[in-house]
């Protein structure tokens, strides 16, 4: 979990309590150490959070507060909800749609009236696509290999029809229309591969991190496929 999503995690705990709760039962709730949680506390108060308590006390969020509107213009809320509809319609990855519904509902909960009926009535529509890809199973183990930046044994069937096992180790995915395309170094190959994830037989996330870390991978792929 990033500190961002646990600094909001953090204030939601609080909002659910009208009395003091102690540090050591939010660190446990958190899952941080109690200095870790002093720390978000006095960031949060640092950004206008109205936190009373001490350590040993316990601490209480002061009725009536709210986080502050997040404030779009008109063509950034378009542009977010035409994104989450494309993403929940097109991805080809229940979670990932999940995901985009749940993220515009969370920005759609904290913006002021106006705005927030702007989004309920853009007119802006992603029509569903008749020849869609089905979902593609390997999708979210493929995102989250990406994310955590581990190598994955994948065995893989070519255009020819033959499965080979490749050890690879994916740093980013494309999203086409009709296919969903993984870009990764090939153990085998020594080299960049492109794979596409409907040719996948079977995948296996190793738990191991990948030496290289994925912003080198991307800026190497980058430099050859820009020499080639």
């Amino acid at each position: 979990m990033s500190r961002a999503a646990r600094l909001l995690q953090l204030l939601e705990h609080l909002r659910l309590h009208r009395m003091p709760v102690a540090g050591n039962a939010l660190a446990e709730t958190l899952g941080v150490s109690l200095r870790t949680l002093y720390r978000d506390i006095a960031t949060l108060r640092d950004q206008g959070a109205a936190i009373e308590g001490d350590p040993g006390v316990g601490y209480v969020l002061k009725p009536g507060f709210t986080l502050p509107p997040l404030m779009f213009s008109a063509d950034e809320l378009e542009a977010l909800v035409l994104g989450a509809r494309w993403v929940a319609g097109h991805a080809a990855d229940p979670e990932l749609a999940h995901a985009a519904q749940t993220a515009m509902a969370r920005i759609s909960g904290v913006l002021p009236p106006e705005l927030r009926l702007g989004i309920d009535t853009n007119g802006l529509f992603v029509p569903k696509r008749g020849d869609a890809p089905p979902p593609a199973p390997w999708l979210p183990a493929l995102r989250q290999a990406i994310r955590a930046e581990h190598a994955l044994l994948l065995d893989y069937r070519d255009e020819n029809d033959c499965v080979t096992q490749r050890r690879i180790w994916p740093f980013a995915m494309a999203f086409f229309d009709h296919a969903r395309l993984i870009a990764a170094w090939c153990e085998l190959r020594q080299d960049f591969r492109h794979f596409r994830a409907d040719r996948v037989v079977a995948l296996c996330d190793t738990g191991e991190r990948y030496p290289p870390r994925r912003h080198q991978l991307i800026q190497r792929w980058r430099e050859q496929t820009c020499m080639s």
